[in-house]
């Protein structure tokens, strides 16, 4: 399942860099074909940054990848009581 998600994350990606390569540098196209560009690139976008986050999570429980340093609430309420304070 993970190469799957890899593969559409690649292909997310390449659409969206190609197409909004076209939105933004194209002369002499109507404007239909702009807004089908802008539209792709930015599904490409989202697809590809919730790919990628699914493969970082994915990553992380499967022990590829190192956990994200997460903070218990008591950690971060201490944290917040000391913010503004000059140590």
């Amino acid at each position: 399942m993970r190469k799957a998600i890899a593969i559409i994350n690649m292909i997310a990606w390449a659409g969206f860099w190609s197409f909004g390569f076209l939105a933004l540098t194209a002369e002499g196209y109507s404007q239909e074909q702009l807004v089908t560009a802008a539209l792709l690139a930015a599904s490409g976008l989202i697809t590809g940054i919730l790919t990628y986050l699914r493969l970082v999570r994915s990553s992380e429980r499967s022990g590829y990848a190192r956990p994200s340093a997460r903070r218990t609430r008591q950690q971060r309420d201490a944290a917040q009581a000391q913010w503004g304070q000059i140590v």
